[in-house]
């Protein structure tokens, strides 16, 4: 398979909230981000923009009626930033958790200049 993107996890966040999750779990998100590293276009249920968020992502994990969240962002077009990620338990997505997101990416941003 031809990686078509790389994908990083930015400091502790994302790998903090993977590792607590169960082997299962994990390997779930590990083929969510691999279809993040080789296919074009990723659809929409593993991978979606976060409207009036400016250029914050999600990638979307199911697993055994769970449902899990890890906030991305670019970095030069085809470097994805992984952030933080929660479990989510409401159709919406708490406001904590994408401010979390925003100030992760605005502290990447900030390091990069």
């Amino acid at each position: 398979m031809e990686i078509i993107r790389q994908v990083i996890a930015y400091k502790k966040y994302f790998l903090d909230f993977y590792h607590g999750q169960t082997d299962e779990v994990q390997r779930k998100i590990e083929w969510t981000l691999n279809l993040l590293r080789t296919i074009d276009k990723v659809p929409k249920k593993y991978f979606s923009h976060m409207s009036g968020t400016d250029g914050l992502f999600e990638v979307r994990v199911e697993f055994g009626g769970n449902i899990f969240r890890i906030f991305a962002f670019f970095d030069n077009g085809n470097l994805v930033v992984l952030g933080n990620g929660f479990q989510k338990k409401s159709q919406k997505t708490p406001k904590t958790e994408i401010e979390k997101a925003l100030k992760i990416k605005a502290e990447y941003e900030s390091e990069r200049k």
